[in-house]
């Protein structure tokens, strides 16, 4: 069995604690923070005497280093290891808002040499490990961790792992407008202009997974034109994605409340790309609301 690595990347304060810990319970092999010129001696190491699946975790305190990741986890690949490169993130006031409310310090808010008596502010240090992040996330796949739950972040992390390897992944993933865009969105699509069963006596309390959601729905003829003009745009530009070395492509769906409308579009979707290509589905809002 060949080797298969998880590496888990992003912003301080955007959860790789919790993702390490899905994938320890998934059989993974975890190890935090591993310092990124060690990474290829680790792997060779780790493969000998702990199986095939490994996780690390790796953050802006392992420097500028960290630009010499890509290519190292590029030349694995071509030895034929799985690599599954992951970046979680989220929006700046709600890192500011998880550091406040930790009262942890952000790694990067100590520098002797930066005046402010060697402390930046908090959204200095989180926009400077933006910049020195910013190549590590181009080459991996982004969750957007800022309205989403720990639990929801487990489930997120452990179904990109079931995945098939090599294979483009879509990620139908639906949200409300009124919680903010996902800022992990590859595409973000509008459907707020079509009918709304919020609207509608005996539905608004359902879901788009509902069948009398969806029966209703069905009969609007906006709702089936949007639905083929997002096909048509997706299969238009799929293969060159894939050719691009693509492993995920995240579609959001945004309507108001995300429940309805949003929602039903995912499963169409993802049931009508399923044939072809592997696909996940996620329901932001709704997953948040079906958790204890």
């Amino acid at each position: 069995m060949s080797l298969e690595i998880a590496l888990i990347t992003g912003m301080s304060g955007s959860g790789k604690s919790v993702a390490l810990r899905a994938l320890e319970d998934a059989g993974y092999y975890c190890v935090d923070n591993l310092p990124p010129e060690l990474l290829s001696a680790f792997l060779a190491l780790e493969h000998q005497h702990h199986g095939n699946r490994v996780a690390i975790a790796m953050d802006a305190r392992s420097g500028g280093s960290l630009a010499q990741v890509p290519q190292a986890l590029q030349q694995q690949r071509t030895q034929g290891v799985v690599v599954h490169s992951i970046f979680l993130d989220a929006t700046t006031d709600t890192l500011v808002r998880r550091f406040s409310e930790t009262r942890r310090r952000h790694p990067l808010s100590h520098d002797e040499g930066l005046g402010l008596d060697g402390r930046r502010v908090l959204t200095q240090a989180i926009e400077l490990e933006r910049e020195l992040l910013a190549e590590l996330r181009e080459h991996s796949h982004v969750i957007d961790t800022s309205a989403i739950r720990a639990a929801q972040l487990q489930g997120y992390i452990k179904g990109l792992m079931s995945a098939l390897p090599q294979q483009l992944t879509l990620v139908f993933q639906s949200f409300a407008f009124k919680r903010g865009i996902p800022v992990d969105a590859d595409f973000v699509f509008d459907v707020r202009m079509l009918p709304n069963p919020h609207y509608e006596p005996g539905l608004k309390d359902l879901t788009g997974l509902d069948a009398p959601v969806a029966e209703y729905l069905q009969q609007q003829a906006p709702v089936e034109q949007m639905q083929t003009h997002i096909a048509q745009f997706l299969e238009h530009w799929l293969k060159l994605l894939a050719s691009n070395h693509r492993s995920y492509v995240t579609v959001a769906i945004g309507c108001t409340g995300g429940q309805h409308r949003s929602v039903y579009l995912v499963e169409r979707l993802a049931a009508h790309f399923q044939p072809d290509w592997a696909t996940l589905r996620r329901h932001r809002e709704m997953d948040a609301r079906a958790l204890p």
